[in-house]
């Protein structure tokens, strides 16, 4: 076997051109395949910390209350209970927080818009305020400063909100204004809430155009809901890809404690709204969601990003695979009188397969190893870079100020072996071709 790829490796060698150019061609789709993946990679990741600072934890136990069958409410209660059922079911448990969810009219003097106020617990927060950063004037206001004028600590206190900055220039409004809140409350009237702009925050893409921060005791006010009640409990785990099992796990607990669950639906609250008010029942039933079913809306952008890639690859690797079919057809016919020598002094028709093969596997391993390994250089220079993106559109798309790169050392040995065993059945005809070349035929064809 060693022989067989000395000679292979001596061939590569010999046609040097043909070599230099299909390694090119196959590295430079290997690169491509890792930088977009690496993309989505990015995405994803982006995905996974704003949703689990903005709008979610890994695990959620949200819910409904009907007073009666054809309104439902976003509210639990028995908040402290379900806390401590959480903690103690959950062994991987970092951190867990509750909020308060809405869905109401944001009004100022020059614009309105409808969104999602989020009650919260600023001492409770350190996940979300690790992830915001606030706006410079200049992001939200004409002729604006470059500087910071808000203070996310001042949400404290009570009639006050954070908001993003595309808001903001909806609502044509700055740090110290004032805001009207509008929203249903439970016995059918429309109350009202005044709170001061106290923080304006950068946008997150899609994820920040309709979710707003105020005061836990805001939102209760706001809908005049008792001190034990709640919208969701939020668990943050330590390892984000055991939340399906999480969420299953305590499905069973809450289950066996006598809870009603709602059947499992892979959306955000807001998306069942509809569905619920339509169910003969009153009372309370617990929802229990991942991250991902919270954002799912948004999700569309990733599954479209990889569809996009594999589509892309698939289309060079067609070409790259017929060019090396091809290539391989002619080295065959030009080594129709040595494979005729080594097939006359005793080579099997299995070693000249091989050796065919070899060529092609030596060749594929190298180019796709060589163009991963520039593909991941490229994406740690640009995630260390933290380029900032210029366009908004591609902000709100990416759900990022700045581009933000990410691969795994698997994902690269994935990109390496499969396009490694493409290049390989790429040369399984021609190999085999020559490998069935009888030896008179083909020292006589040479001759």
């Amino acid at each position: 076997m060693g022989s067989i790829l000395i000679i292979a490796y001596r061939n590569l060698l010999q046609a040097k051109r043909r070599t230099i150019l299909l390694a090119t061609a196959l590295a430079l789709v290997a690169m491509l395949m890792t930088l977009l993946m690496s993309l989505a990679g990015g995405l994803r990741n982006t995905m996974i910390r704003n949703a689990t600072a903005l709008v979610s934890g890994h695990v959620n136990i949200g819910g409904f209350y009907k007073s009666k069958p054809s309104e439902a409410w976003p509210m639990i209660t028995g908040v402290d209970e379900i806390r401590k059922i959480a903690a103690e079911h959950t062994p991987d448990l970092v951190h867990m927080v509750d909020r308060d969810r809405a869905w109401a009219k944001i009004v100022s003097d020059q614009g309105s818009f409808y969104a999602s106020p989020s009650g919260i617990d600023i001492t409770e927060e350190k996940r979300l305020f690790d992830l915001i950063q606030l706006a410079e004037e200049s992001e939200y206001k004409t002729g604006g400063r470059k500087m910071v004028l808000g203070d996310l600590k001042k949400l404290a206190e009570p009639h006050t909100a954070m908001i993003f900055a595309d808001q903001a220039k909806r609502l044509k409004v700055q740090i110290g204004d004032m805001v009207t809140i509008s929203a249903p409350t439970g016995s059918g009237r429309v109350n009202t809430i005044d709170v001061t702009i106290v923080a304006i925050a950068r946008d997150f893409g899609f994820m920040s155009n309709w979710n707003i921060f105020i005061p836990k005791k805001d939102v209760r006010i706001l809908y005049q809901i008792v001190e034990d009640s709640s919208s969701v409990v939020m668990l943050y785990l330590k390892d984000p890809e055991k939340a399906q099992e999480v969420m299953g796990r305590l499905r069973g607990v809450f289950e066996k404690k006598g809870y009603v669950l709602m059947d499992h639906e892979p959306n955000p609250f807001f998306m069942k709204f509809e569905t619920v008010s339509g169910e003969d029942w009153t009372g309370q039933k617990l929802d229990l969601t991942i991250w991902s079913d919270e954002v799912s809306y948004v999700k569309w952008v990733v599954t479209a990003l990889d569809g996009l890639s594999y589509l892309l690859v698939g289309i060079l690797m067609v070409i790259i695979a017929v060019g090396i079919m091809n290539s391989m057809w002619i080295s065959v016919r030009e080594r129709t009188r040595e494979v005729g020598t080594i097939r006359a002094i005793g080579m099997g028709r299995l070693k000249v397969l091989g050796l065919f093969l070899g060529e092609a596997l030596m060749l594929g391993l190298f180019a796709t190893s060589l163009g991963s390994a520039l593909g991941v250089c490229v994406c740690e220079i640009v995630d260390t870079a933290s380029w900032r993106i210029p366009y908004d559109a591609v902000r709100a798309l990416l759900m990022s100020q700045v581009l933000h790169l990410s691969i795994s050392f698997w994902q690269v040995v994935k990109i390496v072996v499969t396009f490694t065993c493409i290049v390989g059945l790429s040369a399984c005809w021609p190999a085999f071709k020559a490998s069935r070349m009888q030896p008179v035929t083909a020292i006589h064809h040479a001759g």
